[in-house]
């Protein structure tokens, strides 16, 4: 019985840590299609999955839409405002240096923070789960259905943005401008409207990942910083530029989290990933799956 109880706490501290790792995962991605393309980091990715998870409760519970409805006009809504940042804010000061864009991507991070806390206040919102509330038992562990969800969207974006990449003429476009820009406007790519679309993704990401984590975790104005640093954390423990790189590292960050958590102490998780991290970062600069030299688009 007492091996049991300790498989099933097991399997429950491994279900949590995907759970999590998954949106650290897809924030980690959000970060890296951005630089990618303009080689800036966007310090507002976290922004973009708090702003996902309020439009979804304003949405649902008091619209009172449909939820595939309301999952639609969410990333639609997050997306403009992620095309509008690049349009009114990066675009405008596309010749300064990589530095200055990065403190635009803070302004704005901040901007957005205080928006938010104007239009929906301090207090943190619920969103009712997809499905059922009932968890079912899967080998002694309580597992709840939008745990699924979670993991089930996650994997869906991955292999929607794998074939995107590999398979379309417009993710060609967009490896072509990471990879070589003077080449890409050669061939006559429309890099602007690349750097515009890597953010509208991008941000489009990060609401699908605000939007499925919210019935799970409460959600409130300032909760996209700290989804923001975990998920930076990811990318550059991947592999900063390293697709897949983000979603590997995005799990073990959540893995990692969770089992500290259970198996020591709460108040110990943020310090054990950021011990790892550190830990790998010193032995391999370039992360898990990086080179020397930061990896770009092609490796899709």
């Amino acid at each position: 019985m007492e091996h049991f109880a300790i498989s099933g706490q097991v399997v429950q501290y491994a279900m949590t840590g995907l759970t999590v790792g998954s949106i650290y995962a897809l924030v980690a991605i959000g970060f890296n299609i951005i630089y990618n393309v303009t080689e800036i980091i966007n310090f507002a990715q976290g922004e973009f999955v708090m702003l996902g998870g309020l439009f979804m409760v304003f949405f649902a519970t008091v619209v009172h839409i449909t939820l595939p409805l309301a999952f639609f006009l969410t990333v639609v809504a997050v997306t403009v405002i992620g095309v509008m940042m690049e349009r009114f804010a990066i675009f405008p000061a596309k010749n300064a240096s990589v530095l200055t864009m990065i403190i635009i991507t803070i302004a704005c991070s901040i901007l957005l923070k205080g928006a938010a806390m104007y239009g929906w206040g301090k207090d943190p919102f619920s969103l009712p789960p997809f499905t059922s509330r009932k968890p079912f038992i899967l080998l002694g562990a309580a597992i709840f259905p939008q745990s699924l969800w979670v993991l089930g969207i996650t994997l869906v974006i991955v292999f929607v943005l794998t074939c995107f990449f590999k398979r379309t003429r417009f993710g060609r476009a967009m490896i072509a401008s990471a990879d070589n820009r003077e080449a890409a406007l050669l061939m006559g790519i429309d890099v602007k409207a690349m750097v515009m679309v890597s953010f509208g993704l991008s941000a489009a990401i990060g609401a699908v990942a605000g939007i499925v984590i919210t019935p799970i975790s409460l959600m409130e104005y300032d909760r996209g910083a700290l989804l923001g640093l975990k998920g930076f954390g990811a990318a550059v423990l991947g592999g900063l530029g390293h697709f897949y790189g983000a979603v590997v590292a995005g799990f073990a960050v959540g893995l990692i989290e969770s089992f500290c958590a259970g198996f020591i102490s709460s108040g110990y998780k943020d310090a054990a990933a950021l011990l790892v991290l550190l830990l790998v970062l010193f032995l391999r600069p370039s992360g898990l799956f990086g080179s020397v030299e930061v990896m770009k688009m092609k490796e899709f």
